[in-house]
């Protein structure tokens, strides 16, 4: 199955549970894209003592889960896409919401 995730937040611990279930997702033999919305866009950057959302977003990108970020809301944070979050259009979300099969939204 072909799983699609927007994150809109850059709450702690709905970014990890969102990236946990796209690793389990994954390890399932789905195929799994992630996309970064609104404030979701922030999400590399969290840093929280009891939810490690970097060790999370490394698993999905180890286990080939694919992550894109809106670029216009990166812009407005004054941050730049990465390697993990290339920049992405609203017509990458909207080709991912064709292709998926199920979408989950975490915000």
């Amino acid at each position: 199955m072909k799983l699609g995730i927007v994150i809109s937040t850059n709450e702690p611990e709905v970014v990890w549970n969102a990236f946990r279930f796209g690793v389990t997702s994954l390890k399932a033999d789905h195929e799994v894209k992630i996309f970064l919305l609104n404030k979701g866009v922030e999400a590399e950057g969290i840093k929280d003592e009891k939810y490690n959302v970097k060790e999370q977003i490394d698993s999905f990108v180890e286990d080939k889960g694919e992550i894109l970020a809106c670029g216009t809301c990166l812009e407005s944070r004054h941050k730049e896409g990465s390697d993990v979050c290339p920049i992405s259009t609203m017509m990458d979300l909207l080709i991912l919401v064709e292709e998926s099969d199920k979408i989950l939204t975490f915000g």
